[in-house]
């Protein structure tokens, strides 16, 4: 593999069982069960190693009506990533299903947008219905993070390693990002809340937890762009994931390698 060629891993964290209403702007006339599940997502060849979310804290899941299915440190281990040796964790936003954890990762540097962490930290966060998704203690260790020299903001797109990018988007948040990432089957775009489902994707309709509607509906365009194709797109929170794409390990289901081609 060479030094801007990846492998990727979706790593299961957690479920929510829910309805299809709870998962598109407006409802859905068929409010059939339609369950997330929550993943952090590992990027690596021999070179480097990046984490991409760091999920929810298991304090907070449990206050949330969340599950924790595995533990982030032992989902990262299954794939041979002490959580220690990280060096590099990409937040895609501050929502507390991907800005929790921070404190795991004692060696990393964050890289977040200077958008998402002016939303989190201004005045939008004095109205309840804006700052429901955001938990305080995650900002705060963030903000601690800033204060050690241990996050790296970014404007727009960066490039973070060769093979790897990242693309603002906006939308589902203010400062929400995706990362690109080339692989042996192309370059797949890990969308994480730019589209928590498939059906967000295809039907162009928004999740109901959204900051501007028009930027999301843009977002999913450019992530159509990045990626080399469709079945290069990977969701946030899609149950389907672990469906289509090979195991990492044998014997273990909620671990799946998105570099190799979906079924």
């Amino acid at each position: 593999m060479s030094s801007d060629t990846y492998e990727i891993f979706a790593i299961k964290y957690g479920h929510h069982p829910r309805k299809a209403s709870e998962n598109f702007l407006g409802g859905d006339p068929h409010d059939d069960p339609m369950p997330l599940d929550y993943f952090v997502w590992a990027v690596r060849n021999e070179e480097r190693t990046i984490v991409l979310d760091t999920g929810f804290d298991p304090d907070v899941a449990i206050r949330r009506g969340r599950q924790t299915t595995r533990p982030i440190p032992e989902g990262l281990a299954a794939v041979g990533i002490d959580v220690a040796s990280v060096t590099d964790v990409v937040i895609s936003h501050m929502h507390y299903d991907h800005a929790g954890n921070v404190p795991i990762f004692p060696a990393a540097k964050f890289h977040i947008q200077d958008a998402e962490m002016a939303f989190c930290t201004g005045r939008c966060m004095c109205h309840p219905v804006m700052r429901y998704p955001f938990e305080a203690q995650d900002v705060q260790a963030v903000v601690g993070k800033v204060f050690e020299g241990r996050v790296a903001f970014h404007e727009g797109e960066a490039e973070l390693a060769p093979g790897i990018t990242l693309h603002k988007l906006g939308g589902h948040t203010k400062g929400l990002q995706v990362m690109r990432v080339k692989t042996q089957r192309g370059h797949v775009v890990l969308a994480s809340d730019a589209a928590h489902l498939y059906a967000n994707l295809d039907r162009n309709h928004p999740f109901p937890v959204v900051v501007d509607v028009d930027d999301y509906l843009e977002g999913l365009a450019t992530v159509r762009k990045l990626a080399t194709s469709r079945a290069h797109i990977v969701p946030g929170h899609d149950p389907l994931v672990l469906k289509q794409y090979p195991a990492a390990r044998n014997g273990v289901a909620d671990i799946v390698r998105l570099d190799l081609e979906p079924s």
